[in-house]
């Protein structure tokens, strides 16, 4: 949006914040891009896990049910013994995957714009 812009589009449910409410939770990113970049759009709940490192399996399960919840994700469960539960990148997922992969990309090609960034006072990144 550009200044001058009329107040109504700055309204709480406009697109840029609908946006960032999408991706307020640390690791939605993170599971999408894993799941479309390492395992063509499809993986197992175990598989994923081990694929995210510093995700809790809480944590995981927690953020696979919002994503879901939001039409990103189908789970799908075959009746197995024990139940094998397999996440589906949805087509509105896989839309979503588009612009994270050009953030993502734009970050692994400027490091060094990354590096220079102070960490937040409760960052992990030392």
């Amino acid at each position: 949006m550009r200044p001058g812009t009329p107040d109504e589009a700055w309204r709480e449910d406009c697109a840029p914040r609908r946006v960032l409410e999408l991706f307020a939770t640390k690791w939605t990113s993170m599971v999408l891009h894993t799941l479309h970049a390492r395992h063509d759009g499809v993986a197992r709940t175990g598989v994923l896990l081990r694929s995210l490192p510093g995700i809790s399996k809480k944590m995981l399960t927690q953020t696979l049910r919002d994503m879901e919840a939001s039409g990103l994700l189908s789970r799908h469960v075959e009746s197995v013994m024990p139940p094998m539960v397999e996440y589906r990148l949805t087509p509105l997922g896989q839309r979503f995957v588009e612009p994270v992969e050009l953030l993502y990309a734009w970050g692994r090609a400027n490091p060094d714009a990354l590096d220079q960034l102070i960490p937040r006072p409760r960052s992990r990144r030392g």
